[in-house]
């Protein structure tokens, strides 16, 4: 049980709109606003910052650069999960979806550091509430049984369907590329070239496959989403299966189609930080505020989270509440988490403490179900 807290004179986000609250936190909840406070109760000064929700990140890979963070020089997987969780405290992610890769490539994306990763994270409590993403390769069949008892073991949080196959095996002609891939795989390229081949020879089987996957998922109660949806009709085929988060959409007519659908669109936060992709796909920005892309995720930078409802609230056409619900509410309620992702009472209490200066935020405090979690000096000086 935690210490009670108080949380007093900040801006509060609540029912959609900042106004200004008091909040008291106790036993991991929000027990309520405005409200009086056990004696004991902790008191956080937040004059003059933002109080916002946790946020909750449905897709990050950043973690394989603290796994590998050049090719082939691997950590052990304990440091780099301590090391990831550290960068999320520290930039408000307070729920966070780790996009795990099972692939036929051995290495980074392999079968074995999917074990390692998915142990790792399993084996102790964290702070940060950590869960697995299962990105799918299609044409990973030797390793379709592991995943499903996976799945239906509990172990996975999120599945996402991936197929980047076909994408792969044409550039292990580049030699540059191929060195890359080579690399990450730690295998030579004639090694890895052998595998992809083998991989791809079993096509009929892919279909299949993917219909197991996502039974095991509905049995599971388990979110579903497809990546990289290249066209309307992979997203239809995947909706059909069960998907309704549609992640990275290739083109602003899939990511239209999907919403019309009534599906989640997720694109990533550093599109909108870096002003667009850089992919040269649809421009996240524009779309979120079309009121087509709906959940902004981490992708492959963690800073970009805090800093994107910012950067599109300062374009004019959102105000911070409803750009805010891209990387709290929305995702919440895309992964089914109906205990957070809002600041209400009887809300798992998921607090961030900002400071903006001239419309950039800067985090104080991230408070994980009531607990301090990360804390700056400011932070610390602003507790009695």
């Amino acid at each position: 049980m935690t210490r009670p807290m108080r949380i007093v004179g900040g801006t509060v986000l609540a029912d959609g709109a900042l106004a200004g609250a008091d909040i008291l936190l106790a036993d991991g909840i929000i027990a309520g606003f405005d409200v009086s406070a056990p004696s004991d109760a902790l008191t956080f000064d937040a004059s003059g910052l933002l109080v916002l929700p946790g946020i909750v990140d449905l897709h990050g890979d950043a973690f394989e650069r603290q796994m590998q963070p050049r090719p082939g020089i691997n950590f052990p997987i304990d440091l780099a999960l301590a090391e990831t969780q550290t960068q999320l405290l520290g930039n408000g992610v307070t729920t966070a979806y780790h996009g795990v890769t099972l692939s036929w490539e051995p290495g980074l994306r392999g079968l074995e550091a999917w074990r390692a990763l998915s142990g790792a994270l399993f084996s102790r409590t964290w702070t940060c509430d950590m869960r697995l993403h299962l990105r799918w390769e299609a044409f990973n069949l030797d390793a379709l049984d592991v995943a499903l008892d996976d799945i239906g073991g509990g172990r996975v949080g999120l599945l996402a369907f991936n197929d980047h196959t076909p994408e792969i095996l044409p550039r292990l002609d580049n030699p540059a590329k191929a060195a890359a891939y080579a690399a990450r795989a730690g295998v030579s390229v004639e090694t890895l070239r052998e595998i992809g081949e083998r991989a791809a020879a079993r096509e009929a089987e892919v279909g299949p496959a993917l219909d197991r996957m996502a039974a095991a998922a509905r049995t599971a109660g388990i979110p579903m989403a497809s990546h990289d949806d290249e066209s309307v009709q992979a997203r239809d085929d995947f909706r059909a299966r069960g998907a309704r988060i549609s992640e990275f959409p290739m083109s602003e007519e899939v990511a239209r189609a999907a919403h019309a659908a009534g599906d989640f669109v997720a694109m990533g936060s550093p599109n909108v930080v870096r002003g667009g992709s850089h992919m040269g796909w649809a421009s996240a920005a524009a779309l979120a505020e079309a009121g087509i892309c709906t959940v902004l995720t981490s992708d492959y930078f963690y800073p970009c989270l805090p800093r994107a409802p910012f950067v599109l609230a300062g374009r004019g056409k959102m105000d911070l509440p409803e750009a805010w619900a891209l990387v709290s509410a929305n995702p919440a309620a895309a992964a089914g988490l109906s205990d957070r992702g809002v600041l209400a009472e009887g809300k798992r209490a998921d607090v961030l403490l900002v400071a903006v200066e001239a419309g950039v935020p800067r985090l104080v405090a991230t408070i994980v179900a009531g607990q301090g979690a990360h804390v700056t000096a400011e932070g610390v000086a602003r507790l009695r």
